[in-house]
């Protein structure tokens, strides 16, 4: 647990895992409900390869400028240049806007958006946003409930639902009330400040909170994006589709092997072996599609 801010009552809590000398990690931004540790698939896979990754949790930030100000003292107390960013949901639209608040001097080498939005008022909650600090926990957990799956859904789905609703219960009213309103209060990302950052943009073929006009306005905003489609997979796919995510994760980070930014230790690298599993993605998805 790290504190940046004057203020003591801001703490960041974090996992670091993998090799230390990597100078260019992966961090993982976490959805409104998540805290740190539903990444811990992706922590396990991708150090085990020999990645470095920062799983993260934000202390309460009530806008989305305090939240970018916080996070680059963050990685400065972490003593860390540059970084990749992995952002589901909200934290793709936080790590959207750091990489545009750090734009003149680039923090942000790399980006992955899962299942992200570029703009706050796909939600229609522009004008609720500044009640939600007002709300008891009970209606703050109700609103986030909402937008999960029901109706009949495959065992890993489930299992990924109820560990998400598990971690929603260990988020006190503050924290989940700062998360809603940074969702929900007025804002959008400004492309044209983030145009040079190879960027993956990961989603899902089934249901998720995103509207199909959300996901289409992000391939607008990023069009020469490369694009991580999965069938399945609803709201959380790096907890329920973790195999297929870490895949598509390690396919995006290997256009960095071999330079200052890479996130993996030089002597865990086989390019055989990924461009092995390339194949059988590419494979499995032409299967898929028959």
């Amino acid at each position: 647990q790290i504190i940046v801010d004057d203020d003591d009552s801001k703490v960041w809590s974090l996992y670091d895992a993998g090799p230390r000398s990597i100078r260019c990690p992966l961090i993982f931004l976490p959805p409104v409900s998540g805290t740190a540790d539903v990444f811990f698939q992706q922590i396990l896979a991708l150090t085990g390869w020999g990645y470095r990754v920062i799983a993260l949790q934000y202390p309460v930030y009530w806008d989305h400028l305090e939240f970018c100000d916080g996070f680059r003292k963050l990685l400065d107390h972490l003593q860390l240049d540059k970084v990749h960013l992995f952002g589901a949901s909200l934290g793709g639209f936080l790590a959207q806007k750091f990489a545009e608040y750090t734009h003149k001097s680039p923090r942000v080498q790399s980006l992955i958006l899962c299942n992200a939005f570029s703009d706050t008022s796909i939600f229609n909650q522009t004008w609720t946003a500044n009640s939600f600090w007002l709300m008891p926990a009970f209606m703050l957990k109700k609103i986030v409930l909402g937008n999960f799956a029901s109706g009949p859904l495959d065992p890993e789905m489930a299992d990924g639902i109820d560990f998400m609703v598990d971690r929603l219960e260990s988020l006190g009213q503050s924290e989940l009330a700062s998360r809603l309103t940074l969702n929900c209060q007025n804002s959008y990302v400004e492309p044209h400040k983030i145009r040079d950052i190879p960027v993956t943009i990961m989603d899902v073929f089934d249901q998720s909170a995103l509207s199909t006009e959300a996901k289409e306005e992000m391939y607008k905003l990023y069009p020469n994006a490369r694009r991580a489609h999965l069938k399945t997979g609803g709201n959380f796919p790096y907890l329920c589709r973790s195999a297929e995510v870490n895949l598509y994760i390690q396919i995006h980070l290997l256009q960095f092997h071999g330079t200052r930014y890479a996130a993996i230790d030089p002597s865990m690298v086989s390019a055989e072996e990924l461009e092995v599993q390339k194949i059988s993605l590419h494979t499995s998805n032409e299967q898929d599609g028959q």
